[in-house]
């Protein structure tokens, strides 16, 4: 009896910790929604709830920073084509492949992590002076992809590593190239991964604002995240349209987190070969 009894507090005890934590790491988050619907004007003496809501907030960001929006989606799924474009092949080459130097390569991809953004920005800003790329999408989408792709090799290479050679050899036997057995076989398998690949991807882009400082300085191409710093310059007394702002700009990551929920699961934790 008593030993139960220990257990149910305990349990009712970690349970209550648990929802506190999550409680206040939730709060700003709340809280930003929260000021979204307030009145125009100086919101830090607004009310814990929004009893009366005003959505005029949100018609001044969609009116201001929609473009920024379109802009960071744009940039960001062109992100993930071309992160999966490289980073799969590349991936399963240093899977399947049995050579000494493939440490060598993996160690290459793992420093590349570690190094500082804002070197590679200031890098890339002297190139693509050169080029013609500064102020313009392609150019903010070859920036954002050079970041994930060492990220989205290592974790497909995780994946990869547990692909039989022997469906891709059978593939290769009844004619397939191997083209055709990359893309009709260790793409579907490695479905997981490459969602995972890809959310981690969109989220980098979506959320950069170190190359959009550094590459762009016009209002033609301007991702969200540099239009909410430059946003908050000229609206420090309607902290509701910033705040609406923020909102709108986290709702695509939102939901693309909840539907590859069980994909990042499973495309981080192991193989995609049962």
């Amino acid at each position: 009896m008593r030993t139960g009894t220990r257990t149910r507090i305990g349990a009712f005890a970690s349970t209550g910790i648990g929802v506190i934590v999550l409680a206040i790491m939730l709060f700003p988050i709340y809280w930003m929604v929260n000021t979204s619907l307030q009145p125009s004007g100086n919101t830090l003496t607004a009310g814990l709830f929004p009893l009366n809501p005003d959505f005029s907030g949100y018609e001044r960001a969609i009116t201001d920073q929609g473009q920024n929006l379109l802009t960071s989606l744009i940039i960001s799924v062109g992100t993930v084509v071309l992160t999966l474009i490289i980073s799969a092949p590349a991936a399963y080459a240093l899977a399947q492949f049995r050579f000494r130097w493939i440490n060598v390569a993996l160690m290459v991809i793992i420093v590349s992590q570690m190094i500082p953004g804002v070197v590679i920005a200031n890098a890339l800003y002297s190139a693509y002076n050169d080029l013609g790329l500064l102020n313009s999408l392609p150019g903010l989408i070859l920036a954002d992809a050079s970041h994930a792709i060492p990220f989205a090799i290592l974790i497909l290479r995780t994946a990869m590593l547990g692909i039989p050679p022997s469906i891709v050899e059978a593939a290769r036997i009844d004619g397939a190239g191997l083209v055709r057995a990359f893309v009709s076989v260790v793409v579907p398998v490695s479905r997981n991964a490459l969602i995972t690949a890809a959310l981690f991807a969109f989220l980098f882009s979506w959320s950069d604002f170190l190359f959009a400082l550094t590459l762009t300085s016009t209002e033609e191409v301007r991702p969200v995240t540099l239009g909410i710093y430059q946003y908050i310059g000229t609206q420090v007394a309607n902290w509701s349209a910033v705040m609406a702002t923020a909102v709108l700009s986290s709702i695509p990551a939102i939901i693309l987190l909840v539907l590859a929920q069980k994909f990042i699961a499973a495309g981080t934790t192991g193989g995609a070969v049962k």
